[in-house]
């Protein structure tokens, strides 16, 4: 299995200012041309790293997660690097080795590697390798529910789980479930969506979850509330709520994102203590 990572750099200065970067009111996508240099962010606490930040909560767009690209050095990488307590966090690695301290046990997490970090739980990662190491780190404020304990951390990987085929599809459509979706604990799924040539998702799909779909491998088109959008390995697509979405698988091999969904919450109508 192959895993896009940017490898950053700058355009040359001779090349056109062309892109498919697009902002609506309804989805976003970052292509990977954008990911540069010149687009990074430090990390407090971080040493040998960059990020680069390509969702966080906007007011009227998408509000429940915040998605970062990481890149840390040989030698870098942070003794505490979640700083809120409440916030829970999915890791998967797409290059290099990470070293992953979790709940007093060192984990190699290579690519395709895939821990989920339950809010409040003591962690540190490092770059022991002498290559860069690069993983998606998925934020989301935990939402907990009386009666019901919040979810363990754990640590696995793609190859790991076997992808479920999805009803109908005769297996051009299947996705990577890296925790029981009827588990309420959860109130988020990052899984691995897979399509064969050819497989699609034959409908618009219009619903209550926020979307964060970043391209592993492979390229299809995408329907994003009524346009039809080109996507490759690299690419990034941010949805709001009720964005209506569709998808074919357009290449010669498979088609593969890594997804974020909020899930298994009701809807909040007052503030806390209301």
């Amino acid at each position: 299995m192959s895993y896009y990572t940017p490898p950053g750099g700058l355009p040359a200065q001779a090349e056109l200012l062309t892109d498919r970067a697009i902002v609506t009111e309804a989805y976003t996508v970052i292509p990977k041309g954008v990911l540069r240099d010149i687009v990074t962010s430090n990390l407090p606490g971080f040493t040998g790293t960059r990020s680069w930040i390509i969702a966080r909560p906007i007011a009227g767009f998408a509000t429940t997660f915040a998605q970062l690209i990481v890149e840390i050095e040989p030698g870098g990488g942070a003794v505490r690097p979640e700083a809120e307590p409440g916030v829970e966090a999915v890791l998967f690695v797409t290059a290099g080795e990470l070293a992953l301290d979790l709940g007093g046990a060192r984990h190699a997490l290579r690519p395709g590697g895939y821990a989920y970090i339950t809010a409040g739980e003591a962690w540190s990662i490092a770059n022991e390798g002498d290559a860069p190491t690069s993983f998606h780190w998925i934020r989301k404020a935990y939402e907990p529910v009386p009666g019901i304990a919040a979810p363990a951390s754990f640590v696995t990987s793609d190859a790991e789980v076997e992808p479920q085929p999805m009803p109908d599809t005769d297996g051009a459509w299947a996705t990577t479930r890296f925790v029981d979706p009827d588990d309420l604990a959860h109130d988020m799924h990052v899984n691995i969506v897979t399509f064969a040539p050819g497989g699609s998702i034959p409908f618009a799909e219009t619903h209550v979850m926020e979307h964060g779909l970043f391209v592993l491998e492979g390229k299809g088109v995408y329907r994003l509330n009524g346009d039809w959008v080109e996507v490759e390995a690299g690419d990034f697509m941010w949805l709001r709520a009720f964005c209506p979405q569709a998808c074919y698988a357009g290449g010669p091999g498979p088609f593969r994102y890594l997804l974020y969904k909020d899930v298994n919450r009701q809807v909040r109508l007052t503030g806390p203590g209301e």
